[in-house]
């Protein structure tokens, strides 16, 4: 049994995030949460009720990201022998799982507001609005360039975007109220601001579960096969596997099926195999068993 480690994959890994700008952002959204609930209480606004639940989780999810980010650089031991990196994708789905409950709980409650309108103020409510819209927007400013590396941090990031869409909606909705007092706006915002972050976070909550669930990545597997059974030596290869530890590392393992040879001439094939799955794939993480004669039949498991 052959195990190789491409040195080359660290360079995906995402830079180490400032405590104090998770730090910042997570005050933030607990002043939006707190300014936006009392905001929705007061005025009657179930748009601002629906932000103030949004960024209650978004405060909790941010925390979470950045305590899973600072596990996820542990180093690995005997006990955990792939390292702690899969916390972050635990953390995406936790958090996109959340967002996505409760946006459904919203469009319910929209749907009833419709039924039964309530009286609005306009003016708080474009008030705590404004105030949300300017936090979220200083905050999707801090965490954009982690978000484009990291699924966890992304959930994270796609929570304030979302809030920073809705803030805005919020505000159209209050001078709409105001001007011309369309209270059925409220809740007709609140249902497009859900469906959106709905779309958003189903996206990202399939990911987490592949990766979880240890599907395949989109790899061309009949392509990896014809390459390694057209080398000098490979009868075939069989019992293939691959999947992800998380959004950046892919494990491929996998038995071929050999003329009888040196091992060191073993050795030159695992190399050609090896370069190969990391240049054209991207695969860090390989591990290969020779065999010569040991299958009666050729295998092409894919799991």
């Amino acid at each position: 049994m052959h195990h190789h480690e491409s040195p080359h994959h660290h360079t995906h890994d995402v830079s180490d995030l400032s405590g104090k700008k998770i730090f910042w952002v997570t005050v933030l959204n607990a002043l939006i949460t707190i300014s936006e609930f009392l905001g929705g209480i007061f005025s009657g606004s179930l748009a601002l009720l629906s932000d103030a639940l949004h960024n209650l989780s978004d405060t909790a999810a941010i925390a979470l990201s950045y305590i899973a980010h600072r596990i996820s650089k542990r180093p690995k031991n005997y006990k955990k022998s792939f390292g702690y990196k899969r916390i972050e994708i635990l953390v995406a789905f936790v958090n996109s799982g959340v967002l996505f409950g409760i946006s459904l709980m919203l469009i319910y409650e929209a749907i009833k507001r419709f039924n039964h309108p309530e009286t609005i103020d306009g003016n708080l409510m474009i008030t705590v609005a404004l105030i949300g819209l300017f936090a979220n927007f200083i905050s999707v400013f801090l965490l954009k360039k982690d978000a484009l590396e990291n699924i966890n941090i992304k959930s994270s990031y796609l929570h304030l975007v979302s809030d920073t869409v809705s803030s805005v909606g919020v505000v159209l909705g209050g001078i709409a109220i105001k001007l011309w007092n369309i209270v059925w706006i409220d809740p007709l915002i609140t249902i497009f601001i859900s469906l959106y972050i709905l779309r958003e976070t189903w996206q990202i909550l399939i990911k987490a579960i592949d990766i979880l669930m240890q599907a395949s990545p989109p790899l061309n597997h009949n392509e990896i096969k014809e390459f390694i059974e057209n080398l000098d030596g490979v009868k075939n290869i069989h019992h293939i596997h691959t999947w992800m530890l998380n959004e950046k590392t892919i494990h491929f393992e996998a038995h071929l099926d050999m003329i009888d040879m040196k091992i060191s001439e073993v050795e030159l094939i695992y190399s050609k195999i090896e370069q190969y799955l990391h240049e054209h794939h991207g695969i860090g993480h390989i591990t290969l068993q020779a065999e010569v004669d040991r299958c009666s039949k050729k295998l092409t498991e894919h799991t």
